[in-house]
């Protein structure tokens, strides 16, 4: 397993444990110098808040893991294409890089609907997409379908 399997693993994990809250499970994670600084899943619905994305908690989280909002040298794992609040806040916290999982056709903004990164921002991050897409969006589909069935 490549190091973008093996933490796109762990941000999967942070994924499965929003199904306990009845989340959409979507995790992520952030990684510098090869080691997780910091971990985030969805809590929209348990928080209240439409903020409460997995990319944003755990941007959220490194950013105090480092004493800064600078997250250069640091790669994101997500499980899902960032939406274009997330992506704002990717561009804003100095990511170096971004890997996500599955694809988000209906607000994905590194790619699918728009792709934000390629805009004239002061920063642009590194893509690498569908890393282990197949099992990620297996999770989101799984739980949408439970969704509907109740």
């Amino acid at each position: 397993m490549g190091n973008d399997e093996y933490f796109m693993t762990l941000a999967l994990e942070q994924a499965m444990e929003c199904l306990a809250d009845r989340e959409v499970p979507v995790g992520a994670v952030v990684v510098r110098d090869n080691q997780v600084i910091a971990a985030g899943r969805n809590t929209r619905e348990s928080a209240g808040t439409a903020l409460g994305h997995a990319e944003i908690n755990a941007i959220a989280a490194a950013c105090k893991a480092v004493g800064s909002w600078r997250l250069s040298g640091c790669t994101l794992y997500v499980t899902l294409e960032p939406c274009p609040m997330c992506a704002g806040a990717i561009i804003n916290a100095r990511l170096d890089r971004v890997v996500f999982g599955a694809d988000d056709p209906k607000s994905g903004a590194v790619g699918s609907v728009a792709h934000l990164f390629d805009m004239p921002f002061n920063h642009r991050p590194a893509v690498s997409k569908g890393v282990m897409g197949e099992r990620c969006g297996e999770i989101l589909r799984g739980f949408f379908r439970a969704l509907r069935q109740e």
